[in-house]
């Protein structure tokens, strides 16, 4: 079974642009490995909270301009 687990900073995307995420994710694997993996293809999306990871030794908040608007 072919999994992608993606983490992403929490509200950054709309529910919509998470569907496209799993919609592309799950062709990539059909792609790959034929249409005999869709039905076990699994892609999670997590949300990360603000401050629950950082980069370059900070501690990472989404501005608020980059925030998905619902």
């Amino acid at each position: 079974m072919p999994f992608a687990n993606i983490k992403i900073p929490e509200a950054a995307l709309t529910g919509a642009q998470k569907a496209e995420i799993v919609h592309r994710v799950t062709a990539m694997f059909v792609d790959d490995f034929g249409e005999a993996a869709r039905p076990h293809a699994m892609v999670l999306i997590e949300e990360v909270a603000d401050g629950g990871y950082g980069r370059a030794d900070e501690v990472f908040v989404v501005p608020e301009a980059y925030r998905a608007k619902t």
